[in-house]
């Protein structure tokens, strides 16, 4: 009898460490394996499917949408300041045309005076082929000084 006591003391003694190793789980295929199947555990920071993972990339996406955001904002605040700079510096041009057109009619407008605009109430008067301007008194020719259009006094034709 002490030899059968042994004998399963050592059967269970070997075949214990074997069962402990191999993995006899319902879903794995038939048959003996030393190794376990690979698992991502849910919840540690860098498994894709876990809270912290999902969290950290939802995060990085949004931050990186609004800073988008952020900088055409940006972009569109300036290009409007810009549009109402230019506005602005034509309105004061054509004041200075306007006062200057003002300074000319006042002086009695000397031949050769150039101005940028013509004063108001001025209509065409076109004379051998050539394009006049008649403002009162005053008639006026259309000329180019650099890339600009203005208007030169000239006598009556």
């Amino acid at each position: 009898m002490k030899t059968r006591t042994v004998l399963k003391a050592t059967a269970l003694g070997l075949s214990l460490p074997v069962l402990m190793l191999a993995d006899l789980s319902p879903d794995a295929p038939p048959g003996l394996s030393f190794t376990r199947d690979a698992v991502a555990i849910i919840g540690r920071p860098f498994t894709p499917m876990s809270y912290a993972g999902v969290a950290r990339r939802t995060t990085r996406r949004v931050v990186a949408v609004e800073a988008t955001a952020t900088t055409s904002a940006v972009a569109q605040q300036q290009a409007a300041t810009a549009q109402q700079q230019a506005a602005t510096a034509q309105q004061q041009q054509a004041v200075a045309q306007q006062q200057a057109a003002t300074a000319a009619k006042q002086a009695g407008a000397a031949v050769g005076t150039v101005v940028h605009a013509l004063p108001s109430g001025c209509a065409a008067a076109p004379k051998g082929g050539v394009e006049y301007y008649k403002c009162g008194n005053v008639y006026y020719r259309s000329a180019f000084q650099g890339n600009n259009l203005v208007y030169v006094v000239v006598q009556q034709p």
